[in-house]
């Protein structure tokens, strides 16, 4: 892997990572979610686990977009990197009681699909270009 594909992955990881948290605060902020630190109910994980698959779309599309070849191979690479990440988080959260356990692992599970969709998106819109 090169710079700019390493970049690609970066930019991709970054992306989901500053929108979902600008998405988490101002949810917070709303009062829709309970205070930091506080448990979410399953509500609360079903609105979080959907805006995450939808920013995980779009940061796997940028992937791809900022891949210097191979987009597809390059929004996996991120699905990869979020499955690791998201186990990290299973780890890190499983007894912590903040929220129920199947949010966190459906991060893990729904990494590498949204990511695969996310640079099919990419490819389709550069085939009717």
């Amino acid at each position: 892997m090169n710079g700019r594909s390493i970049w690609a992955v970066v930019a991709g990881v970054l992306f989901i990572i500053v929108v979902t948290t600008v998405v988490d605060v101002i949810l917070h902020q709303v009062r829709f979610y309970p205070p930091m630190g506080s448990p979410m109910n399953d509500t609360h994980a079903i609105v979080a686990a959907a805006y995450r698959l939808v920013i995980g779309i779009a940061g796997a599309w940028l992937t791809a977009r900022l891949a210097p070849s191979d987009p597809m191979r390059h929004a996996l690479i991120l699905g990869g990197v979020g499955m690791v990440l998201g186990m990290v988080g299973v780890i890190a959260t499983w007894n912590a009681g903040l929220g129920p356990r199947w949010y966190a692992l459906s991060l893990v599970v729904v990494a590498l699909p949204q990511c695969w969709l996310g640079g099919r998106l990419y490819l389709q819109q550069t085939a009717t270009r």
